[in-house]
């Protein structure tokens, strides 16, 4: 049982993800799901490493519980936020150099490649965002997310070219 704790977590992402559709945006309902749900995302992977029980199914669930996340934030938050377009714009670049980076990685080793690295996991507590919107404005605290986002975007392409596996 010890070694299925780290999905378990993982799973309970996906399913709190899919909770927070019931609940509209920054109701106190949303914060505590949408706070659960980011910190499950911080202790998964250290919850394996301490557990010995590290695997490829591990890390494409929570890739998979990533994406769920990120998409159902989006859905409930965008339409809540003024977005200016310049954000849009980086935003867009993130996603293609990401995009990019998996299309490389597939057709370079034939396998779906998610790298967590260092940088990739600081992007990840980036999730706390959406925390800081009724004190710091989107568009100075979203240059400090679009920034590092960029650079572990790039960062994960160079591994991904040089065939270099960083998953401390």
């Amino acid at each position: 049982m010890i070694k299925h704790i780290a999905n378990i977590v993982t799973g309970c992402r996906i399913l709190g993800s899919v909770l927070l559709l019931f609940f509209p945006a920054f109701s106190v309902e949303f914060y505590i799901i949408y706070i659960i749900c980011g910190f499950s995302d911080m202790i998964d992977g250290t919850i394996a490493r301490k557990t010995n029980s590290v695997s490829d199914f591990g890390s494409k669930i929570d890739t998979a519980a990533d994406l769920v996340f990120v998409a159902v934030s989006f859905i409930k938050l965008l339409p809540t936020i003024h977005i200016p377009w310049w954000l849009w714009i980086w935003g867009g670049i993130i996603a293609i150099i990401k995009i990019g980076n998996i299309i490389w990685g597939y057709f370079s080793r034939r396998q779906f490649i998610s790298l967590h690295t260092i940088m990739n996991k600081i992007t990840g507590l980036l999730f706390l965002l959406p925390l800081t919107l009724f004190f710091v404005e989107l568009k100075y605290s979203s240059i400090v997310v679009c920034s590092i986002a960029t650079l572990a975007a790039i960062q994960e392409g160079g591994y991904i070219a040089t065939n270099c596996e960083k998953n401390s």
